[in-house]
């Protein structure tokens, strides 16, 4: 007997109009709260790459490939691009291996300390990449407290370790960077993997080893994978540290793009070099956009109370010892050598050639309300710090009012209650869209405002906002993804029940919305804050002689000789070390539940 399968009967006009008005309303209400983000992604993204295409591919007005051709034949552009690939490869191979073993302690215990030991972890994520050279130059410098050491228990005037500008101090202050990215994506992860399952295997007769490498690695890999892609992409991109750290000797596409921009002003090359990165860039984004995917996955997850486990045995306490001690003793170290030595004078002991003397004061903070006459400012350089807090506060309003409607759309499009063709169209496109700045160099970006906006008709390049709004394109993404959990988790029976007592859309929002994503916006705002103190990348080529910010004063401090120059360097490194301290740590507090997306 044969059957034939009957399609289901159309829906009456009636019916089909009310099947079809939630999803209308909810895609026009979501695409009305793009409508802002997407016009400031328009003009203060889009327009600008565009503009470093038009300077690449068409200098002239027409269309003319040398530039891109010059490039590839360009020996000294092949080496740098070679070793922007290799330091990158090489630093995330070395960040998992220090940070893997720290992400299964803690995904896996639960022992006294570990949100102190979280919170201090994250701090070097926030740590803007001239502080991290700074310190690490207070640390191993040539006069930093480790060859200070040396050369007082060896007696002499040389300092024994020589590791500044080399690749060594590079992969150093990219693994002290990075470490924090694999304790969150992986170690979160990590702790919600149901124990259970490793447990089957071994009742199947696999040992500890086979029972790792045949399920829980398995179901590790996507997280690995995605935290292993981020940490290449933000070494890939690498710019202070380079600069810093590495000296003459090493250059990435960043600090090349610098260089032929600053020094050189050869706009056209530079911009071949970042069409090149930008490629790049573009390219690890959405494969990281799609590993992120798979980390989100339906997966048998476990809450933190079910997965984790004390330190009952010796061995586990000494493991856990081993790791905690090696993780403070690369995160802390360089931080406190830095403090240490803003507060330290240096002098060399009358009678003894080889002998140091140091002693305490306050005369590089001190010397910050100075205005010398040789100096380079047009006012002291401790206005650069009010400079970077009126900056920051800016990006920070800016952000959260971008922000907020974009997460509400992505959220409220996604939500279970309506079925997959009601949802935006290419949501998951656009949701990878919106995340671009995320993976283009913050050296791009100020080329191309520097590009776009210096001439008619977007004559903006002496304008006070623009270092906020440049800023605000950095900061961007990051405060989506802080406060897109805290608005998923939000249940849609709050809002209908908001409505269905009369209140409006907008009601609703200010009533059940706003009171329960408070925290979340507190965090997002303090990512916002210290993000744009610490941004250096597109500030070094956007910002006025006459308006530096704290990181633009640290560089010049650190490239003058003189100890008093390199003092300043390290006070106000301080400053914005301990500023962004205490933001990571207002973060941690605020932490909405146990997994955030950063």
């Amino acid at each position: 007997m044969a059957f034939r399968l009957r399609s289901p009967a159309p829906l009456p006009p009636r019916s089909l109009a009310r099947a079809v008005a939630p999803a209308f309303f909810a895609n026009a209400a979501a695409l009305f709260l793009l409508a802002l983000p997407l016009l400031f992604l328009a003009l203060f993204y889009v327009y600008p790459l565009v503009s470093i295409l038009r300077l690449g591919l068409a200098p002239q007005g027409r269309l003319d490939l040398a530039p891109l051709a010059a490039l590839a034949g360009d020996a000294h552009a092949q080496r740098v691009v070679g070793f922007t690939l290799w330091q990158a490869v090489l630093s995330t191979l070395l960040t998992l291996a220090v940070g893997l073993p720290g992400a299964y302690l803690v995904a896996r215990y639960d022992f006294r300390g570990k949100g102190l030991l979280r919170a201090l972890a994250g701090v070097p994520f926030v740590m803007p990449t001239l502080v991290v050279a700074a310190a690490f130059n207070a640390l191993i410098g040539p006069r930093g407290w480790i060859n200070l050491g040396l050369m007082a228990l060896f007696r002499t005037d040389t300092p024994p370790l020589n590791l500044m500008n080399t690749l060594g101090a590079i992969l150093l202050a990219h693994i002290f960077y990075n470490t924090t990215i694999v304790l969150r994506l992986v170690g979160d992860f990590w702790a919600h993997l149901d124990p259970r399952l490793a447990g089957a295997a071994r009742v199947l007769g696999a040992d500890g080893r086979r029972a790792f490498t045949h399920v829980t690695l398995p179901l590790l890999a996507p997280a690995i994978l995605a935290a292993a892609l981020l940490v290449f992409i933000f070494d890939f991109t690498s710019f202070g540290v380079i600069l810093v750290l590495g000296g003459p000797r090493f250059a990435t596409l960043e600090v090349e793009i610098y260089r032929q921009t600053i020094s050189l002003f050869n706009l056209p090359t530079a911009a071949a070099l970042s069409l090149t990165q930008l490629a790049c860039t573009l390219a690890f984004t959405l494969l990281y956009a799609r590993l992120s995917a798979r980390v989100t996955a339906p997966l048998p997850l476990r809450p933190q109370a079910f997965t984790q486990q004390p330190l009952n045995t010796w061995r586990a306490r000494l493991a856990a010892g081993v790791i905690v001690g090696g993780l403070l003793a690369l995160l802390v170290a360089p931080l406190a050598a830095l403090a240490l030595r803003s507060f330290t004078r240096l002098e060399a002991a009358r009678g003894e050639r080889t002998a140091v003397q140091t002693g305490f004061t306050l005369a590089f903070y001190q010397e910050l309300f100075v205005n010398r006459r040789e100096s380079i400012f047009y006012a002291p350089p401790f206005a650069a710090v009010g400079n970077s807090v009126g900056v920051a506060a800016a990006t920070t309003f800016l952000s959260l009012a971008l922000s907020l409607p974009t997460a509400l759309a992505l959220t409220r499009s996604g939500s279970a209650r309506l079925n997959r063709s009601s949802q935006i169209p290419f949501r998951e496109w656009l949701d990878s869209v919106l995340m671009l700045p995320l993976g283009t160099s913050a050296v791009t970006l100020g080329l191309g405002f520097l590009v776009a906006f210096s001439r008619p008709p977007l004559a903006w390049r002496a304008s006070p906002l623009l270092l906020p709004l440049a800023h605000t394109l950095v900061a961007f993404p990051f405060v989506v993804r802080s406060l897109s959990p805290a608005l998923r988790g939000i249940r849609p029976q709050l809002r209908r029940a908001a409505a269905s007592l009369g209140a409006s859309p907008l009601r609703a929002f200010q009533e059940v919305d706003l009171p329960l994503i408070g925290r979340a916006v507190m965090v997002g705002g303090a990512f916002a804050f210290a993000i744009s103190l610490g941004e250096f990348g597109a500030t070094a080529l956007v910002a006025r002689p006459d308006f530096p910010t704290i990181p633009i004063a640290i560089y010049t401090f650190l490239s003058q000789p003189g100890a008093l120059n390199y003092g300043q360097a390290l006070a106000l490194s301080t400053i914005l070390m301990a500023v962004c301290a205490g933001g990571i740590l207002a973060i941690e507090s605020l932490r909405v539940g146990e997994v955030g997306e950063f």
